[in-house]
């Protein structure tokens, strides 16, 4: 009875992932393979809705709090790693050093990694991977990619999960059982980190696969630029540039209203393979209230102005994963927004 069902639910995936091929017919400059980036997304998704979802729910219902949180912060220190691995690559030798000592401190004083004492000792954390290093020494990040199980990536990216996989410690561990048993155990962490997030991210009246990938794409730049602000954001083709919210030129009438927005910060940790890692862009909804009349009165003050329109958002926290050595893929990038 549960082979015909499973094999129903794949038969149902494959379905929908080749229906969302022909859904796009004029992708944008960033996302040229939206077709088959969207069927891919639509395979993951399914995949994490009816396996990898439950599962963590599940986890999270029998496993304490306290717990839990010595889990991620194992996984955590052993991504410090390849931080630290990675930040010596770059010749960011002052963040190098940091991961070393959140290395040696959690290690020895956190009892294996389970207590976060460098946090406490006010080291910060970085996050850092080989796509990130590539980007350093100025290789393109290329298209916009979303990979089975592995989730949003680019061309760069992509390629920088060869060298993640061959920096993670969980890549060495023996025997084959005990690595896979701690791969296992290091999804289920970062999908369960991850399920405030994901709830907020589908009761959220917006397209899902969009939000992703913008909310990748921005948080990469971001990072690749040391957390400094960039002029060259991903083009997503939406059509008339964003309005100006600068000084009012000089003699126009003073717009009324205002902007919200909410942000969120990764991870994932995500996520995605080791442990979830990073945190997330801000997704805001702006909409301007138009003032009273088109000239202003020299002497009276603007008034009736609309409220502020509201703005919503979801924090996706992003990591990426990096699997053990017997398999040489990342873990399901359904977690992995980093």
């Amino acid at each position: 009875m549960t082979i015909p069902r499973m094999r129903s639910i794949t038969v149902g995936a494959v379905a929908l992932a080749l229906t969302a091929c022909s859904t796009v017919q004029t992708p944008s400059k960033d996302d040229p393979w939206e077709g088959f980036n969207r069927s891919v997304y639509t395979f993951n998704d399914t995949v994490d809705r009816y396996a990898l979802k439950p599962v963590a729910k599940g986890y999270v219902k029998v496993t304490p709090q306290p717990v839990r949180d010595s889990v991620t912060n194992f996984f955590a220190n052993i991504g410090d790693v390849y931080n630290a691995a990675n930040n010596l690559l770059q010749l960011k030798i002052a963040d190098g050093v940091e991961d070393i000592m959140r290395i040696v401190i959690n290690t020895v004083f956190g009892v294996g990694g389970l207590f976060d004492v460098a946090s406490l000792a006010k080291l910060p954390k970085h996050s850092q991977d080989f796509g990130l290093t590539l980007g350093h020494y100025g290789v393109p990040a290329g298209p916009y990619l979303v990979l089975p199980l592995l989730g949003p990536s680019t061309v760069r990216d992509g390629v920088g999960m060869v060298g993640n996989y061959f920096i993670n410690p969980l890549t060495y561990v023996n025997p084959p059982a005990l690595s896979w048993g701690l791969y296992g155990l290091d999804v289920v962490s970062a999908r369960a980190n991850l399920l405030g997030a994901s709830d907020l991210l589908e009761g959220a009246a917006i397209d899902k696969y969009s939000f992703l990938r913008n909310a990748y794409l921005q948080r990469r730049q971001y990072l690749l630029s040391d957390g400094h602000t960039s002029g060259n954001l991903p083009d997503y083709g939406d059509g008339a540039p964003p309005p100006n919210y600068g000084e009012p030129d000089e003699g126009a009438a003073a717009p009324a209203g205002g902007v919200s927005g909410a942000a969120g910060a990764a991870g994932a940790a995500v996520p995605a393979s080791g442990a979830a890692r990073a945190a997330a862009p801000t997704a805001a909804s702006m909409a301007p209230a138009s003032p009273d009349s088109a000239t202003p009165a020299p002497a009276a003050p603007a008034s009736g102005a609309a409220a502020p329109a509201g703005a919503s958002g979801a924090a996706v926290p992003g990591e990426q994963f990096v699997p053990p050595a017997r398999i040489g893929i990342g873990a399901p990038g359904l977690l992995r927004l980093h």
